[in-house]
């Protein structure tokens, strides 16, 4: 991930936003199956109260985010992220479909997690404060 690059545009930060909140919506969508899938022989939710809570509340998080960038985006946009903003897409994009993907519980809360990390990031408007989110949710992503 390079450090050097370009303004954003304020088109770029929504964009950005856009798929963070794309990202809760995939969450949204893979929690709610955990939630119908039964455990064998059971009629227990195949996901705990504890966990499913935990994942909901992350995924608030990250509209809260989304709506943050949606909300500052013009100031940020002079803030210096430009020449990531492809990258970031591209990462969250593909945590998009992981969490789509995902069967184990665990491994949706740690790529969550990794994603809320960037997310968090992403307004401080400082490239070298993206660099180790955005290293540990790519490496997430190609993990699983």
């Amino acid at each position: 991930m390079s450090l050097e690059s370009p303004r954003n545009t304020q088109r770029d930060l929504e964009t950005l936003a856009d798929s963070l909140s794309a990202s809760a919506d995939a969450l949204h969508a893979r929690l709610m199956r955990a939630i119908r899938q039964k455990m064998p022989g059971t009629s227990e939710p195949a996901i705990s109260r504890a966990a499913a809570q935990a994942l909901f509340a992350n995924e608030v998080t990250l509209r809260q985010h989304a709506l943050g960038l949606y909300l500052e985006a013009a100031s940020l946009a002079a803030a210096g992220l430009g020449g990531l903003q492809k990258q970031l897409l591209d990462v969250t994009a593909q945590a998009q479909e992981k969490i789509r993907k995902i069967d184990q519980i665990k491994d949706l809360i740690a790529l969550t997690g990794e994603l809320l990390s960037l997310a968090a990031a992403v307004p401080t408007g400082a490239p070298e404060k993206l660099v180790a989110p955005y290293e540990k949710l790519k490496a997430r992503v190609e993990s699983m």
